[in-house]
């Protein structure tokens, strides 16, 4: 007897959602963590064995993700499913195919549609746009990097102290946080604790020694708890793996001696245990990007991470010159002009230094905007708040930086910083820093600073629209500051007031005013016309969308 099709159509659908219904749901873009037990023992698993997963879907989908030792005889693999009602098979493998632990384990699992209300999940991981000029979700929603500079949380912050920072700058606006994941002063002494006077974790234990092979695992442990904090409150981690400049107290940073190998293969550690949450991976730190292994992590990234999220370099401040600091010293790596590596392709953004000396320096992003192929830009280290005791970048400067910035083609978007934050200093007079980059502030003192709030203002000035590739246009407005997407949106902003007249604008679109001190809306109505004036002389933001 012939079954009529609609019916063994019926039966084969059924067939499929049961098998799907036994499999473990797994909601899209969260993480599902995969614990494998190894069988040998290893004098040093993190250095001695290589562990990976192969992900595969009844779509021919296969992603590879690499695992990471977490102590004892623990690895784990993170896997974010990138879509939704599939069925995901796994399958491990080693370099040791005899440890019957970690070679050959497979599972399954069934991605399900998010539920929950954190708004980089519901979005997914991050990209770089199509014309690369910023970053995207997944979902194709623009994200405009709005970041804060703690570099020392990871080695010196308690959960309970990236809880209150946390909070405070998701709601000031802030939606990404640069951080060192070590601390990187081969000569840095003090206990091996967090929120000590001097104290410091160790990520590992020989990096005094000049190497990172003795891990310890409880390190990174933490590290996850810090890191889930920061997502809980939509803050985008960046991962810079070893510092290659001046480091946490300037004393001898090992990023610019490291064995390459020993970089890489850290570099591949962050990316298994962080690569499956939203991240940026930031493998030079305030060097010129040649440093042993930063080359060699960029192709790895490149071949290893499945989801490529953004991939970038932050320079020195002395792009095209020698700075006195640096004469006669070789390893300060001076003359690279902000474009070390331009073509290559495993390089989604470029950012550059203009130093803490309280000057306003636009030229360095405007150049880095031109070069070819195009990378994302941006100023990644302004002048932070209160350097050279409390005196340099303070209150409504930042403001003015990020804004003029912005329109000089840092579309990438903002970074802000604040002395005493960025080293995460225990008390107001804990030692162990010069003048020129200190303040007598604590880490929670320096977060109440006024030039956060200006910065913060710009992520809440533009949230919401669709910064997507938006373009350079001062040719638009006769040389007046304009960023733009043609006939969409039109975003200029005038230190001083006054008029700006913009060519071929459709008369369809809306304007308004915004003031960047206070984030409050002044005039606003149809773009009838090309000629539009701020409200007075002082600072304001034009925006002309849509909607």
């Amino acid at each position: 007897m012939k079954l009529p099709i609609v019916l063994v159509f019926q039966m084969l659908l059924a067939i499929t959602l049961n098998a799907q219904e036994a499999q473990k749901p797994v909601q899209q873009w969260t993480t599902h963590e995969i614990t494998l037990t190894s069988e040998a023992s290893y004098t040093n698993p993190y250095t001695e064995v290589e562990v990976w997963g192969v992900f595969t879907n009844q779509n021919n989908d296969s992603l590879k993700r690499p695992a990471f030792w977490d102590g004892g005889n623990t690895w784990k693999i993170r896997f974010s499913p990138p879509d939704t009602d599939v069925v995901w098979q796994w399958k491990s493998y080693t370099s040791d195919q005899m440890d019957k632990g970690l070679h050959g384990k497979t599972g399954s699992f069934v991605s399900v549609p998010y539920t929950g209300e954190n708004g980089l999940l519901e979005n997914g991981l991050l990209k770089m746009s199509k014309g690369y000029r910023n970053v995207v979700h997944q979902s194709g929603k623009s994200f405009l990097v709005v970041a804060d500079t703690p570099w020392g949380i990871p080695f010196r912050a308690t959960k309970e102290q990236v809880e209150i920072f946390a909070k405070d700058r998701q709601k000031k606006g802030f939606n990404t946080a640069l951080m060192m994941t070590l601390q990187p002063d081969m000569k840095a002494e003090g206990p091996d604790a967090r929120n000590t006077d001097q104290g410091f974790k160790r990520a590992f234990q020989d990096l005094s020694e000049g190497h990172i092979n003795q891990m310890s695992p409880d390190y990174f442990q933490y590290y996850d708890s810090l890191i889930e904090v920061l997502l809980d409150h939509e803050i985008v981690p960046v991962h810079q793996p070893v510092f290659h400049g001046f480091g946490w107290k300037g004393k001898q940073v090992l990023g610019t001696k490291i064995n390459p190998e020993e970089y890489v293969r850290y570099v591949k550690y962050l990316l298994a245990r962080y690569g499956s949450y939203p991240a940026f991976w930031l493998i030079a730190g305030d060097h010129d990007a040649n440093d042993p292994g930063v080359k060699e992590s960029g192709e790895m990234l490149q071949l290893w991470d499945c989801y490529q999220q953004p991939t970038g370099l932050h320079y020195n401040p002395c792009d095209d010159y020698v700075a006195t600091w640096a004469k006669n010293d070789p390893d300060k790596h001076c003359m690279h002009y902000n474009k070390s590596h331009q073509a290559e392709e495993w390089l989604d953004f470029q950012w550059a230094q203009t130093g803490h000396n309280d000057k306003h320096l636009y030229h360095k992003v405007e150049r880095m905007y031109q070069n070819l192929p195009t990378k994302a830009v941006a100023n990644g280290e302004p002048t932070y708040e209160g350097m050279n005791a409390g005196q340099n970048g303070l209150g409504w400067w930042q403001g003015e930086e990020a804004w003029m910035q912005l329109m000089h083609g840092g579309t990438m978007g903002v970074v802000y910083g604040a002395a005493s934050l960025w080293q995460w200093k225990v008390t107001p007079n804990e030692k162990g820093w010069e003048a020129w980059t200190d303040q007598p502030l604590s880490w929670e003192g320096a977060l109440k600073l006024k030039g956060s709030e200006y910065v913060g203002l710009v992520g809440k000035i533009l949230h919401g629209l669709d910064m997507t590739d938006i373009q350079k246009r001062w040719d638009l407005a006769n040389g007046k500051p304009l960023l733009a997407k043609e006939g969409r949106l039109y975003i200029s902003y005038l230190n001083e007031g006054g008029e700006i007249q913009i060519s071929n604008i459709p008369n369809t679109l809306n304007y308004r005013w915004v003031n960047p001190k206070t984030g409050t809306i002044k005039l606003f109505g149809k773009a009838a016309k090309a000629t539009f004036k701020a409200p007075s002389k002082n600072p304001w933001v034009l925006i002309i969308t849509e909607n």
